[in-house]
Formats: structure tokens, sequence, C-alpha cells
């Protein structure tokens, strides 16, 4: 499966459909970052939420920054507040 590579700010309800999900392939990763199916639907989807067009390189690369700033993030927090937030991982694009 082809994907499409942008970023773009989610801004709630109507960001994306269920319709939109029925028409092409979508993902939210990291950093803004979006997975989107290869086709005229979901080029579109790109168009109407503003989405800025990446390479998947590109893509990856967002997404590994906006991990390593989370992670030190989390390693800053004391011990007694990391017990109830969860690291962030890793988030490979498909």
């Amino acid at each position: 499966m082809a994907n499409l590579y942008c970023t773009a700010t989610n801004t709630g309800k109507g960001f994306f459909t269920h319709q939109d999900r029925n028409d092409f392939y979508l993902s939210g990763h990291p950093g803004g970052v979006w997975a989107v199916g290869d086709n005229s639907k979901g080029s579109a989807w790109i168009s109407r939420v503003n989405g800025t067009s990446k390479i998947k390189v590109e893509a990856q690369a967002i997404v590994d920054a906006q991990i390593a700033t989370d992670e030190a993030a989390w390693n800053a927090l004391p011990a007694e507040q990391k017990a109830y937030i969860p690291p962030p991982g890793p988030d490979p694009l498909p």
C-alpha cells in the first residue's frame, strides 16, 4: 500500500470524518505527521486540512524528533509522576 505523508494540525471535530476513513487509509503520528492513502480522496483531504506534503524520510525525521523531545521530557519527570505516565516509544511510519 502506497502512502502520502504530510504535516497538519488536528483542529478537532471534522478534521477527518467517518467517510474520510472509509475512502482512504489515515493514521496520525507524533509531530502532527499523517500517513494518508495515496489516492485522489487522500490527496484532496491533505488540501482540505491545509497539510504540507512530506516525503517519507522527512516525515519520519519529524516523528523521531518529537519522540526524542517527549522522551527527554518524560526522563526529566520525578519517579512518582512516571508511575502514572507511560513512556513514549518508537512510532515507525507505515
